[in-house]
């Protein structure tokens, strides 16, 4: 098997306890992508830009306020744009930049992960939840 490289990203980069969360890049970025509601939403928006009307529709479960939050956060972090026509109402539209394409590779493989690991993982827990009722 390969050697994987190192994903200890205090080790990695050579801190000690003075190790600063908030400068730590791995960190920092996988704390926005592996919210409960990011992925859905990058994955929904890489079938092309949506309105927030739409994108409400195909992101199950999420609240219309969760939804505002989440666009904000990765507009923010340059992963999607936001573009305003100006219609009455006015109408949003949003869609992944270069930046936010660029995670959709490393995500899908994620996903394609979990789907052929989830009968498993499933067992794992049942098999761990019988034990520990047991004791």
């Amino acid at each position: 098997m390969p050697r994987l490289p190192e994903v200890n990203p205090v080790k990695r980069m050579g801190m000690a306890s003075d190790f600063d969360t908030a400068m730590c890049p791995v960190r920092n970025v996988l704390d926005h992508i592996s919210t409960k509601w990011t992925p859905l939403i990058l994955l929904t928006l890489q079938a092309g830009p949506l309105r927030f009307s739409q994108l409400h529709k195909q992101v199950p479960d999420i609240s219309k306020r969760m939804l505002t939050q989440s666009l904000r956060d990765l507009e923010r972090d340059g992963l999607l744009s936001r573009k305003v026509f100006p219609t009455k109402p006015p109408s949003v539209e949003y869609e992944l930049t270069a930046l936010g394409a660029s995670v959709m590779l490393p995500l899908g493989a994620l996903v394609d992960w979990a789907d052929k690991n989830f009968e498993k993982i499933k067992l794992s827990r049942q098999a761990f939840d019988q034990d520990n009722e047991a004791a």
